[in-house]
């Protein structure tokens, strides 16, 4: 027989024949684990390590699909920006979109999913019950308006938060979710206070799935 489980040999032999064989696998394993790796850092945002928009878009979409209700989609903003960039310098922008992302991925959790979706701007999908929708909200507002060390400075920074949930907006679509938490975030904007959509945020005029008058956006509008 020809088989390794038949191969007659001394307890020296054998555990050459085990390294010998095992080397070519663990090659394997390694690599497939850098793989992994690359294409999930290919996946995120170097400076923040959020989600970039795709990645958010996708795992955000499976949450709602999977947890229905008990997901919340959270939209921030940092505000003045770039008072911030032109005051401190970019780098003093960089240290805050990092922290700012960092401070995210810690509120969102393991159950939860953190996107970058261009600028200043970021999404949250995370599982959080009806319950303690306020008291999570609260702290993240709480967290988000803590200074950040810029070289051993502390610079202020602040950002406005709107959510929306499926039981509210009677929506599982994350278009749509994220559409009503954009017109919250706004309708609360440089309050610090996070502001939940209700279902007269689902009816604001939009473009391309934006609030009108979002910068980016054009003069005429659509009824969302």
């Amino acid at each position: 027989m020809t088989s390794i489980a038949r191969v007659q040999a001394r307890p020296g032999q054998r555990a050459l024949l085990i390294t010998t064989l095992a080397v070519p696998l663990t090659g394997w394993t390694l690599h497939a684990v850098a793989l992994h790796r690359q294409l999930a850092n290919a996946h995120r945002d170097p400076l923040t390590g959020a989600q970039r928009r795709a990645g958010f878009e996708r795992r955000a979409q499976h949450l709602i699909d999977r947890y229905g209700d008990t997901v919340m989609v959270t939209l921030i903003d940092l505000d003045h920006f770039k008072a911030l960039n032109d005051g401190h310098g970019h780098a003093a922008g960089d240290r805050a979109l990092t922290a700012t992302g960092e401070r995210l991925i810690e509120w969102a959790g393991s159950r939860g999913v953190v996107g970058r979706l261009g600028g200043d701007e970021f999404a949250v999908a995370t599982r959080i019950g009806p319950s303690r929708r306020e008291v999570r909200l609260a702290q993240l507002a709480r967290t988000l308006s803590e200074p950040v060390d810029v070289d051993g400075h502390l610079v202020d920074v602040a950002a406005s938060v709107g959510a929306a949930t499926p039981d509210t907006l009677r929506t599982r679509d994350l278009s749509a979710l994220l559409r009503g938490a954009d017109a919250a975030m706004y309708a609360g904007k440089h309050t610090g206070i996070p502001v939940v959509a209700g279902r007269e945020h689902v009816n604001v005029a939009s473009i391309n799935g934006r609030r009108a008058g979002r910068p980016g956006t054009h003069a005429v509008a659509r009824v969302a």
